[in-house]
């Protein structure tokens, strides 16, 4: 019986939730909005949406969730999920394009609904993505998808949110050989100002595409340029992936220069400049918590302490799980962790909720339990940010109840079916 079920249950067959078709009552519950508010009550969702929340009363399909909490929807704000698969085997992976400038790249259209990683990320409370192209200078266009869908048309909650410039690196390193750093190898072009250089083709980039579009007229369409646009009219914010402060204050330049909507991802060092961060309304998405720092003479446990210190300094920031070992899921432990040096829960959470929205320009539909907004909700057994209480017993993507199954869920159960454990 228990093999049969197994075998009905694979993978392959947990499909996508039909709409919703009742109204849902979460009753009873500890109400985390993801604000910074926590109050106990009930969640209301009919349609797709929360229609009311706190101690309100409905008929419906009633989930008891005394003892329990509910959170929004966690969302990952930089990650190749549905574009790589395997990081190891260069066939499942598309999310790379040849040539340094691609702005007129769309991740969305390579997204893969039937990635065995998506899985793994709902149990775990994660139910939306920024998907982001990878390679050269500028790789292209990210795009917000829910986590319950057939393709990526169903998967796309907010397409071409922004675009991506991965900073060269302006940190330099010590050239190693056979005979130890240098080894006598012949000396190599200075990376310093290669980087520079490569950052100024860029400004030129965006320098040219400025004048074209501000012609009334082309005698020919230049899809290059023409992706650039949201970025000039504000539509879009421009994603530069850099880390140390003197990549940081180069991307202050893009703010200053084009009055661009710039977003840090990476930022390690970010806590050092946070003023001028707040001054320029940068925000920040950290990318991996679980690291070392950055430079040598910082704390060694700076990474854990860098959230409190932007908090302080009120630059709005997201948390990320940037580890190519846990693969997202462990972003809501991320945010456990910066508790531990500081930051309060609930404002921990809203650094992979709210935060994450605001960035992401989705905070109009989700990243808190308010009434309007879509119903991507998260119900856990205890705190979504300890390891060990988070059990997360109901999720839903705009309303419909998801399938929490998942491999490995299956593996366990079968050998503890072999074994005789119950």
């Amino acid at each position: 019986m228990l093999s049969g079920f197994l075998k009905a249950a694979a993978q392959e067959t947990i499909y996508p939730a039909p709409a919703q078709k009742e109204t849902i009552v979460l009753t009873n519950a500890t109400i985390h909005i993801g604000n910074g508010q926590v109050m106990e009550g009930n969640v209301v969702i009919t349609n797709g949406k929360i229609t009311e929340v706190g101690n309100t009363t409905a008929t419906g399909k009633i989930i008891d969730c005394k003892g329990k909490h509910v959170y929004p929807g966690l969302i990952i704000t930089s990650c190749q999920l549905g574009l790589v698969e395997v990081p190891s085997v260069r066939a499942t992976i598309d999310g790379t394009e040849l040539g340094e400038i691609n702005p007129s790249i769309r991740s969305i259209v390579a997204y893969n609904t039937e990635s065995k990683v998506t899985n793994t990320l709902r149990p775990n409370g994660i139910l939306l993505a920024n998907i982001i192209p990878n390679g050269g200078l500028i790789s292209g266009s990210s795009s917000v998808v829910q986590l319950d869908a057939w393709n990526w048309e169903d998967a796309a909650y907010k397409m071409d949110n922004g675009i991506h410039f991965n900073m060269p690196s302006l940190l330099a390193r010590p050239q190693r050989g056979r005979g130890g750093f240098g080894g006598g190898q012949p000396p190599q072009a200075d990376p310093i100002k290669r980087s520079l250089e490569q950052i100024e083709l860029v400004k030129a980039f965006f320098r040219e595409a400025k004048g074209y579009l501000t012609e009334a007229n082309h005698e020919s369409t230049n899809l290059k340029f023409e992706a650039t646009r949201g970025l000039f009219s504000k539509k879009q914010k421009l994603f530069i992936h850099c880390n140390i402060v003197k990549e940081m204050l180069l991307a202050v330049d893009f703010v200053k220069e084009f009055g661009f909507e710039v977003v840090i991802v990476g930022g390690v060092d970010s806590w050092q400049i946070a003023d001028i961060l707040k001054q320029n309304n940068m925000a920040v998405i950290l990318q991996q918590l679980h690291s070392l720092p950055a430079m040598v003479d910082d704390d060694i446990d700076q990474p854990f302490k860098t959230p409190t210190l932007l908090q302080k300094a009120g630059v709005l920031f997201s948390i990320n799980d940037d580890d190519e070992n846990s693969r997202n899921r462990n972003l809501a432990f991320n945010a456990g962790t910066a508790v531990a040096y500081g930051l309060s829960k609930e404002d921990a959470l809203s650094a992979i909720t709210l935060n994450a929205a605001k960035i992401l320009g989705i905070d109009d539909k989700t990243g808190s339990i308010e009434k309007g907004k879509d119903a991507n909700i998260v119900v856990s057994d205890g705190d979504l940010l300890d390891m060990k209480t988070n059990i997360i017993s109901y999720a839903f993507i705009q309303g419909r109840q998801i399938d929490l199954n998942n491999k490995q869920k299956q593996l366990f159960e079968k050998y503890k079916y072999k074994y005789g454990i119950k």
